[in-house]
Parts: C-alpha cells; sequence; structure tokens
C-alpha cells in the first residue's frame, strides 16, 4: 500500500506519523497520481500546528509534482503518463500516491523538472501574485522583501531583479545575505544585528518605499509600517514569526494613509484561468532563465518530521523537497 505522512492531532513536528493509506481508482473529474517530488512549505507547518484548521487525520503538505497513473471519466488534457505539478487540493501531498481534482493539475513543459515544480509551484505562483497583481512593481522602484533568502524570497529577488527592481532584504545571518545576494537582492539587511527600518532610511534617502513584502509576521510589523512612505502598501502574507494580532487601525493613518493587505494564493488563483494563467507566467520565466529553481536541500518523504524542525528552526536556505 502507499504510504503518507499524516498527523492525527496538531502540535510540533513529532505529530507526523509514515502511515499507510488506501489510494482508489479516479473518479469523474479526477486524476491519480504517482508522486516524484513533493514542496515543503511554511503553510504546511502552520496546517500541523492548528493555526491553520484542517480535518484531522490529515495528510501534510500543499504542492507536488508526479505522473499521471489514472484518469476519470469526463476529464480531458491529461494522459496517463503525464508529468503534472499541482497545489490548492485541499492539503494531501506529503503520499507517494493519491488522487487530485484534474482541474487544479498543471501540465509541466519539458523544460521545467519535477524537483523545480515541486520546490517552486506555491512560492512561484506566490511571488508571480505579489508582485505582478497585488501591487504591480515598475522598474526604477525599490521594494523592502523580508526573509529575502527563503523559498519565496529567493525567486522574488531574482525576478524583481530581472524586472529592473531593486530589492532591500532581510535576513538573519550572513550565508543567507550572500545567497540573497547572488539570487539578485541588492541590500542585504542583517536583521539580528542592525535596524531593517534604520538601513531602509538610509537606501531611500529618507523617501521610503511604495510596499513592503513580509512574510514573517509579528516581529516586523511596525518596523516594516515605519518603511512606507505616504500612501504605501504593506503586504502581508505569512507568519512565521507568529500572527499579527491586535492592530490598532489608526496606526495606519498616523503612520501616513497607509494601505495594508493579507493576501493568499487561494484567493488569485481560484478559477482554472487565473490559476494557468499564472502557471504560465511562471513556467515561462524559469524557462527563459529569468529565475533559476532547485532545491537546496531534499529530504526522504520519512523524515518528513524533520524537515519542519529545520524550516521552523530557519536552519534552510531556499527550498526544501520530499522525495517518495
Amino acid at each position: 500500500m502507499p504510504k503518507a505522512i499524516r498527523f492525527h492531532e496538531t502540535g510540533g513536528p513529532e505529530v507526523l506519523t509514515l502511515d499507510e493509506v488506501q489510494v482508489g481508482d479516479p473518479g469523474p473529474g479526477e486524476l491519480r497520481v504517482r508522486h516524484t517530488a513533493i514542496g515543503v512549505n511554511f503553510v504546511d507547518t502552520y496546517e500541523r500546528s492548528g493555526l491553520y484548521p484542517v480535518e484531522m487525520p490529515a495528510v501534510a503538505g500543499n504542492e507536488a509534482a508526479g505522473v499521471v497513473e489514472g484518469v476519470g471519466d469526463g476529464v480531458e488534457g491529461f494522459s496517463e503518463g503525464d508529468r503534472i505539478a499541482y497545489t490548492g487540493v485541499a492539503g494531501g501531498t506529503y503520499c507517494e500516491a493519491r488522487l487530485i481534482l484534474a482541474e487544479r493539475a498543471l501540465r509541466l513543459p519539458d523544460g521545467v523538472s519535477d524537483e523545480a515544480a515541486a520546490c517552486s509551484l506555491i512560492k512561484g505562483l506566490t511571488v508571480e501574485y505579489l508582485i505582478r497583481r497585488t501591487y504591480a512593481v515598475e522598474a526604477g522602484e525599490t521594494v523592502l522583501w523580508h526573509a529575502a533568502a527563503g523559498g519565496v524570497g529567493l525567486i522574488a529577488c531574482q525576478w524583481l531583479d530581472a524586472l529592473g527592481v531593486t530589492v532591500i532584504g532581510t535576513m538573519s545571518t550572513p550565508e543567507k545575505a550572500e545567497r540573497a545576494r547572488e539570487a539578485g537582492c541588492h541590500h542585504t539587511v542583517l536583521y539580528t544585528e542592525e535596524s531593517f527600518v534604520e538601513r531602509v532610511r538610509e537606501i531611500t534617502d529618507g523617501e521610503l518605499l511604495p510596499v513592503v513584502y513580509d512574510s514573517v509576521g509579528a516581529d516586523t510589523w511596525e518596523g516594516s509600517l515605519d518603511c512606507l512612505r505616504p500612501r504605501g502598501l504593506m503586504v502581508s502574507f505569512g507568519n512565521a514569526s507568529g500572527a499579527v494580532t491586535g492592530v490598532d487601525l489608526g496606526i495606519l493613518s498616523r503612520k501616513g494613509s497607509l494601505y495594508v493587505t493579507r493576501p493568499t494564493l487561494g484567493t488569485y488563483t481560484a478559477t482554472r484561468e487565473e490559476l494557468v494563467a499564472t502557471a504560465d507566467a511562471l513556467f515561462d520565466a524559469m524557462m527563459s532563465g529569468m529565475i533559476e529553481v532547485a532545491p537546496s536541500r531534499t529530504y526522504p518523504l520519512a523524515d518528513a518530521a524533520q524537515a519542519h524542525r529545520d524550516l521552523e528552526g530557519r536552519r534552510t536556505t531556499g527550498s526544501v523537497v520530499l522525495i517518495p
């Protein structure tokens, strides 16, 4: 029987267990997929910890790549043997095989490997909607990107650099700073050693920024607002240090009539058309060389708990992949 990483209760990485599961034949509108590579993301840890509620027992994970093993009735555009990647199917990717809705599957072009897709789909789609639709960044602008050496951050640095945008990135160690600079981050700030607010003011000569992209959350919330120019946009899209809570909306007026948004990938890829268009933009950027993506570290599927420990402990840079 196929194996899967499940959790029967919320908690730390120790609640993840390797279980045998049954996978039947695909029903109408479904594909049976054999996984070849599985992405690991912070959202997986939010679900495991209980920050994002899920129905249990739950199979962990939210993105993967694999090969189609079976096609259900009514499915068009897919055949057995097709290479696909997917996200947005209510979790369940930490497994050897499963059923998914065909409408969420994306055919992989020859120029994108399974491993690259598995470690970049959520992150790359996220970067696409953040820089092209949440705030349409223009050449010549300067932005602040927290956690610039993380999986999302490294893709963002490359993409923004290619678009002619100056990136100020924060990170915790000199090694991560070097990784971010190699990806196109123009100014690196070690938030453990210096104030990112003061550095932004120095870099911009006090003019501040039109937009801040923040996946860290509680620890960087107020400082990020101080980096924005009047009517600037705060894009809060993650909670690595904890959720932002107890916000007094009056702070937005006091700091310059600021805007705040809390976007999600699900909203920006809610329709099949949006999903495909977003993925096409990502795959085109990958195949053109605008961004280069590969897992910085791989783990066997059975070691998913250790992958979570390393991710939450900020002991990883770039993207992490599980191999079934």
